[in-house]
């Protein structure tokens, strides 16, 4: 095909730089928009209560007339997280390979969206074609099979989009990458590569899964009690060698989280897993077999891979409890944030007498390419502008210096931030404004309900706790019928602070008396003045800021 014309593409990101995950790039070729990604993150420490973080996708759906479609590289939750909830806004095309639809269709369920149609198979040898762009793919290598990059072929040049990857030559076990065909599309001329940069920061290669697989054989040889293992639901090649380290060693495997099951029903399914029949046993079943043909496979929340192994270090998970002579397996690295809890459970784990296999001898690999493999793949595209992504700010300044090592000037190398735009006329980058950009906060069923202020309201909470003031007011003859009393949650205990909340009352009633007095009856005033008033004396007194409820109660 003869491509028409482009005029100019812009480039921005509304999520996936500056953090790890919620990846979601925008790619405007003359009028129309192709999105690639549309992912969702773990909530940091200070994100109280909430499930998962999306993409603000506000300018998408003020220019959906030109939205084209959205093109994903993989089933990881950074990756297509979004999709349901931007499905609920927007009628668009989803692309994918068929591991990564079918994984899409279960989070479609599990939302109850019905808009099964939308979804739209391709191979890595599919080629789309759009008005000015052609779209194809190639076979990438990551930590799930069925994983692609993404090429818009404009006449400018091509835009390429590595999504996660790596290369691993040692590896028998995960699909082989599309060497020759990005070296093609190099050859072809290259004007922009997107590039992972989650490693750009560590030196020579991320480790081979043959080692990995080799060490979870070799920790399933040594144990002689059950084993436990704390794996991402998504990690496909890590639940392999699970599967098969267990199956080897006649060991039953037990898999703890629904979800976690239907991946690995719809990977069995597609035959990206090879999954041997009666393996995996129902929980229930867990108190008849023997410790030493046990496996239990656990995950948590989302596909975070701690929280139900920190459930069972607790002894409060519904079935497992660890104990001593378990072995435990550390097949994840922990989410960033949480490393605190990681390390904690660790200990846990240590005092209850387990044994714990994790750093010392490795059971996890990164799905992401280092810094020799980042630059193999600069080698093989030779573009002009390079555009680190998938990674927070220090990632993407040791890809900038990697890039410069290879030769490519400062000014060709692109440190996007949400919301930033970039345009390319004539071949040639040029600034172009921002788009709004941001984080969505799911909790619950609530998408985008919680913001900043309800956010510091919980902060507030859990550092200094509530303080509720409760009156009945006889508004009519203006006076206080019951009350105040002062309710006191998470700011002081109640029995040791009783001359505290004393005086505390008496402040409100010298309130309550000087506004019946001078017959103010406006309730908003009198809130006001009843948290002016306590703020003050609860922090000369504690050196705390509870947060302060007055109710009034009106009869």
């Amino acid at each position: 095909m003869v491509l028409e014309k482009t005029e100019n593409i812009k480039i921005s990101a509304l999520g996936g730089v500056g953090e790890l995950g919620k990846n979601m790039y925008v790619m405007e070729i003359n009028e129309n928009i192709y999105v690639l990604d549309a992912g969702s993150k773990f909530p940091g420490g200070e994100m109280l209560g909430i499930d998962i973080v999306i993409p603000d996708i506000t300018y998408l759906v003020e220019n959906q007339q030109n939205v084209k479609g959205i093109f994903v590289t993989h089933g990881h939750e950074e990756q297509i997280g979004a999709i349901p909830f931007i499905l609920q806004k927007l009628d668009v095309p989803v692309y994918g390979t068929e591991l990564t639809l079918a994984l899409i269709k279960e989070k479609l369920k599990e939302y109850g969206i019905k808009k099964y149609e939308a979804l739209h198979p391709i191979t890595s040898s599919t080629v789309l074609s759009f008005e000015g762009v052609d779209i194809s793919f190639f076979r990438t290598q990551h930590s799930i099979q069925d994983s692609v990059g993404i090429c818009l072929q404009t006449n400018q040049g091509a835009i390429v989009y590595t999504g996660d990857f790596k290369f691993d030559q040692n590896s028998v076990s995960i699909q082989s990458a599309d060497i020759g065909k990005m070296a093609a599309i190099g050859e072809q001329g290259v004007l922009c590569l997107l590039s992972d940069s989650t490693n750009a920061d560590k030196p020579g290669y991320t480790v081979s899964e043959a080692v990995i697989g080799q060490n979870i054989t070799d920790a399933f040889y040594k144990s002689k009690g059950r084993i436990i293992v704390a794996a991402y639901s998504s990690n496909l090649h890590r639940i392999q060698q699970i599967i098969h380290a267990a199956y080897q060693h006649g060991r039953n495997l037990i898999v703890m989280e629904k979800n976690m099951l239907k991946i690995i029903d719809i990977a069995a399914k597609l035959g990206h897993l090879q999954l041997p029949e009666d393996l995996i046993v129902p929980v229930q079943k867990l108190k008849d077999l023997p410790e030493h043909e046990t496996v239990i496979l656990t995950t948590g929340h989302h596909g975070e891979p701690i929280l139900g192994l920190t459930r069972m270090a607790k002894q409060s998970h519904k079935f497992i409890q660890i104990k001593q002579d378990d072995t435990v397996l550390l097949a994840a690295t922990p989410v960033a944030g949480h490393e605190t809890t990681f390390s904690k459970t660790i200990d846990v784990i240590f005092r209850l007498g387990a044994s714990v296999v994790f750093a010392q001898k490795k059971v996890q690999a990164s799905g992401h390419g280092s810094q020799e493999e980042l630059k193999f793949m600069i080698n093989l595209t030779k573009p002009k502008y390079v555009m680190p992504v998938n990674g927070e700010y220090r990632k993407q300044k040791a890809y900038a210096k990697l890039a410069g090592q290879l030769g490519i000037s400062e000014d060709h190398i692109c440190l996007l931030e949400k919301g930033e735009r970039v345009e390319f006329k004539d071949a040639r980058m040029y600034p172009s404004g921002s788009i709004q950009a941001g984080n969505t906060l799911i909790d619950g069923l609530g998408v985008g309900d919680i913001g900043n202020i309800v956010l510091r309201d919980r902060r507030l909470l859990s550092q200094d706790g509530i303080l509720t003031v409760v009156v009945t007011i006889n508004k009519r003859q203006k006076t206080v019928v019951a009350g105040p009393e002062i309710i006191s949650r998470g700011f002081v205990y109640v029995r040791e602070s009783e001359k505290l909340l004393e005086e505390a009352t008496k402040i409100v009633q010298q309130i309550l008396e000087k506004c019946m007095e001078d017959k103010v009856i406006e309730w908003s005033s009198l809130k006001l003045k009843m948290r002016e008033s306590l703020n003050q004396f609860l922090y000369e007194k504690t050196r705390r800021k509870p947060m302060i409820l007055p109710i009034i109660m009106e009869i």
